[in-house]
């Protein structure tokens, strides 16, 4: 290769100029700038893979940004973010002040809906089809959607309206037979009988197809002679049936292919939406990345030659590891106790959970309202459900959790991992919301760990909760390298405990904020300020007697989360309210997330930026005394 084309492509309308000849060569050099960009980054790399030929094929046949492309979930958006005005700034992927990990509107034009959590695509871009048949816009719509993503309800909500509504819409499904994790259910196993049933078209078949089909105008006679082309094509699909025409399994990653496919739906005279059924491979042209179990879907740096990532150092397990070893412990113990996840067995550890007990496992899918109901179907009977899911998903399934689980008392228990900030994926995936909507149910035990020995105890706690629904939250990484208890130490339900003991202020912690509470401790100590640190265990129910105790001990009193307002502090200050100490002249502050999302950084920037680490904790303590050393109205705290 003498030129190399990506050079000349700072836009589609720029890849437009090419000859058709030209394609494969483009493609071939995004893959290998794609690998080049997250061996330096780290992000996602298997998804974006596999969909190199069909995001240059998507914009060399459409008009984007007038037409609309979005893309499900994100994952895959490297080489379209590569491709639209963005190369010169895409190794700052994932970075503070850097591009999005994912698609975002207000980055760039050519991302016309912003995404991270998977599913949406066919609802907006129903929308934007909708929108534009409104204003008589004859620009068209494109969602690209994973055989994973369409493991989820609402892909299907979506597509069941669109066909009722006959709307213009094109939907590419990205099948590569992977998801993060092997995908589960009753379409992966559709997606391979299609499959299995040799319906994969050569070149000249799907031309020959495509061209039938679209050849001609869409008569009454014309439109049941397609129906019985595609019948005996297809044998009658499910997607025809939910009223989109069907077209595939076609090669993805033939270039020219896809682009002649995609121009004769684009000039079709079709009325309705389609489906373009492609066939790709998750990690395509990188050897690592084909052999590698989750095909590299989330990487940190690596080298390019041998595919081997560098890893962090840290003395303490993960918060997910620990999890998943202690429930293997108690499952040993006790046959009813079973674990649920939603298409993360390995990010929720419950991968090493399945090798002891697959019978005991169930992934559902990205489905985690059907997840959580059948959790609780699971407790009706008797067994003792752990559902493991990030804080950032569960919220999908809330009405669930209220209504199945709470209303009807059911002890599911759910491990929310990543809770708190998380880094480089950003406010998508940030765990900022789950005390405040599970702390304001009745019937909820509510509990954060500040360190991996308390997520132990927790879990362990949980086990007993017999009576009514439990959760536990903890963060993303590494804990902070102590001893784990034995799986028989349990805490007293509604009950903290205090760390240690000073005069001026009362620390109230809920969470993982419990080391930078000890480090402002110690500064503070040097300008004469000593603080008594609690730590809570329990949002709900509050450990009331203590907290009471500690407000009428102390002249002020500061509460500090991982959360939102409306969580664990919003109860602490309703409680005082209640109680008639804010009448006394007492002080009472919160330190919460800001009322904002935030973009993605390393998790320390993050906690900076929030106002939650060491730092602000020892400013917002001054702040609050107005001196150095203030007299508290009653001595230290026995």
């Amino acid at each position: 290769m003498d030129e190399k084309l990506l050079d000349r492509i700072n836009y589609p309308a720029d890849l437009r100029q090419l000859k058709r000849n030209q394609l494969d060569q483009v493609s071939q050099e995004l893959r290998s700038e794609l690998i080049n960009v997250v061996s330096e980054t780290g992000g996602h790399l298997g998804a974006g893979l596999g969909v190199v030929e069909l995001t240059v094929a998507l914009h060399y046949v459409f008009n984007t940004p007038k037409d609309k492309l979005v893309w499900d979930v994100g994952h895959q958006c490297y080489p379209h973010k590569i491709i639209t005005g963005r190369k010169d700034r895409i190794r700052t992927l994932r970075k503070g002040g850097g591009l999005s990990g994912f698609t975002k509107r207000a980055e760039s034009e050519y991302d016309p809906f912003g995404a991270a959590h998977s599913s949406t695509s066919i609802s907006s871009t129903l929308g934007m089809a909708t929108a534009k048949k409104l204003s008589n816009d004859k620009n068209n719509v494109v969602a690209v959607i994973g055989d994973g993503a369409m493991s989820a309800g609402m892909a299907y909500e979506a597509m069941n309206n669109a066909g009722a509504m006959k709307s213009k819409l094109i939907v590419i499904l990205n099948d590569n037979d992977m998801s993060i994790a092997p995908p589960v259910g009753a379409m992966s196993k559709y997606l391979a009988r299609l499959l299995s049933g040799k319906i994969y078209f050569s070149f000249r078949e799907t031309i020959k197809l495509v061209l039938s089909a679209f050849s001609r105008r869409f008569s009454k006679s014309a439109g049941k002679a397609e129906d019985l082309l595609r019948s005996a094509v297809t044998g009658g699909t499910l997607f025809s049936q939910l009223g989109f025409y069907y077209i595939g399994p076609i090669d993805g990653h033939d270039v020219n292919n896809l682009v002649t496919i995609l121009e004769n739906v684009k000039n079709s005279s079709h009325q309705g939406p389609i489906l373009i059924h492609a066939i790709t491979k998750k990690g395509k042209g990188y050897k690592p990345a084909e052999e590698s179990g989750d095909k590299y879907h989330g990487v940190s740096k690596f080298d390019i030659s041998t595919g081997k990532q560098s890893k962090g150092k840290s003395s303490g397990l993960s918060y997910t590891k620990v999890f998943a070893n202690t429930l293997i412990k108690h499952a040993q113990n006790d046959t009813k106790i079973v674990a649920i996840t939603g298409a993360m067995p390995s990010g929720t550890g419950l991968d090493l959970f399945q090798k002891k007990f697959p019978e005991r496992m169930f992934d559902v899918g990205i489905a985690e309202q059907h997840g959580v109901t059948f959790a609780a179907g699971l407790a009706t009977e008797g067994y003792k459900p752990f559902a493991a899911i990030y804080s950032t998903f569960l919220q999908r399934a809330y009405d669930q959790v209220v209504h199945d689980v709470a209303i009807q008392s059911l002890p599911v228990r759910f491990a929310i991992d990543r809770a708190g900030l998380v880094g480089a994926d950003g406010p998508t995936h940030a765990g900022s919301f789950d005390i405040t909507y599970l702390s304001t149910l009745p019937n909820f035990v509510v509990m954060a760990a500040s360190d991996e020995a308390e997520l132990v105890r927790m879990i362990n706690t949980s086990v007993d909760i017999n009576d009514r629904p439990s959760a536990f939250r903890y963060p993303r990484g590494n804990g902070v390298g102590i001893e784990l208890p034995d799986i028989k130490e349990v805490l007293q339900i509604g009950k903290g405990r205090i760390i240690s003991t000073g005069k001026h202020l009362a620390i109230l912690n809920f969470g993982a904020r419990l080391n930078e509470c000890k480090k402002a401790s110690d500064i503070l100590k040097k300008k004469g300020i000593s603080v008594t640190i609690f730590d809570a265990r329990f949002a709900k129910p509050l450990d009331e007697k203590l907290i009471l105790e500690l407000a009428s001990n102390h002249d002020a009193v500061l509460s500090i989360e991982e959360g939102s307002i409306g969580g664990f502090g919003s109860h602490v200050s309703n409680l005082l309210a209640e109680r008639g100490f804010f009448d006394s002249g007492i002080k009472y502050r919160s330190m919460i997330l800001p009322d904002r999302f935030l973009d993605q950084d390393n998790p320390d920037n993050m906690y900076k930026t929030a106002g939650l680490d060491c730092n602000s904790i020892v400013e917002k303590i001054q702040s609050i005394l107005n001196s150095n050393v203030v007299i508290a109205k009653n001595k230290n705290l026995s």
